[in-house]
């Protein structure tokens, strides 16, 4: 059993969702994302997601792309993101979000051991198909992390059971057709998408893309196990007049957000 299956049995028993924030490695800078990891951690973040920078992020709206220049040009490789995972992982439960293209470089068997050695939990990867996972799923279980794909309002009941017997830790659930980034309200489609998942596994349903407020990660916090909230804590960077600036603009928002999780039952 991993962390994150350790905080989901946690969040369970208290009726509630877990808060889960994203950062890429290397954003703002190397040493800036570990002091964004730790303002997380003071707002009460349960878990904790480190993007791995990638040149053709096609899941990630213009908010991510832009952090995620950002993190390149600071020279962020494997072994930034995982001294990333291994400095949130000596906290909360971590994973890796990741394009397929990075683990393929790195050798698959010796990435996934890489995420268990830095204490990580598992790992999302948003464009490795079912087909392809042979290889991926055997590398996870001989290191004992946790797989998490994506599924999408798209994805037919068919292919939620093939994708879903697959999943560990969680499921992540899109909500919405589209890239990532904040928006004024969450789409109607991430509700009834979690209760066709909840058709095919037990596992806990996590839903990402568009939460940046106390009122969403109440609503999402409703109906999901976990609540993924990215774009807008990246945002809250960007927008500062500065780095400290920052910091204190991400705590807030993860405390308030904490709070949303906490009411949404």
């Amino acid at each position: 059993m991993t962390a994150l299956d350790q905080l989901f049995a946690k969040v369970r028993a208290e009726n509630r969702a877990a808060l889960i924030a994203y950062i890429p490695a290397g954003f703002p800078s190397q040493a800036g994302c570990h002091r964004v990891i730790e303002a997380f951690i003071a707002g009460g973040v349960d878990a904790i997601e480190i993007g791995y920078p990638y040149s053709d992020p096609v899941m990630d709206g213009p908010t991510i792309q832009a952090a995620a220049v950002t993190s390149l040009a600071n020279g962020t490789g494997a072994a930034e993101v995982l001294a990333a995972l291994k400095f949130a992982s000596a906290s909360v439960p971590a994973v890796v979000m990741t394009y397929w293209n990075p683990i393929e470089r790195f050798g698959v068997a010796e990435f996934a051991k890489a995420i268990a050695t830095n204490g990580g939990s598992g790992v999302i990867t948003p464009d490795l198909t079912i087909e392809e996972s042979a290889g991926w799923i055997k590398a996870t279980k001989e290191s004992s992390i946790n797989p998490i794909y994506v599924v999408a309002p798209s994805t037919k009941h068919e292919r939620l059971m093939q994708v879903t017997s697959k999943c560990g830790g969680f499921i992540y659930a899109a909500s919405l057709m589209g890239v990532t980034g904040a928006r004024a309200s969450v789409s109607s489609s991430a509700a009834e998408l979690v209760a066709r998942v909840r058709k095919t596994s037990y596992l806990p349903v996590a839903v990402g893309l568009g939460v940046s407020t106390r009122e969403q990660a109440k609503g999402v916090a409703a109906f999901a196990d976990g609540v993924i909230v990215g774009s807008a804590f990246i945002k809250a960077l960007q927008d500062a007049p500065s780095e400290e600036a920052g910091l204190l603009a991400v705590t807030e928002l993860a405390r308030e957000l904490a709070k949303g999780v906490r009411e949404g039952r």
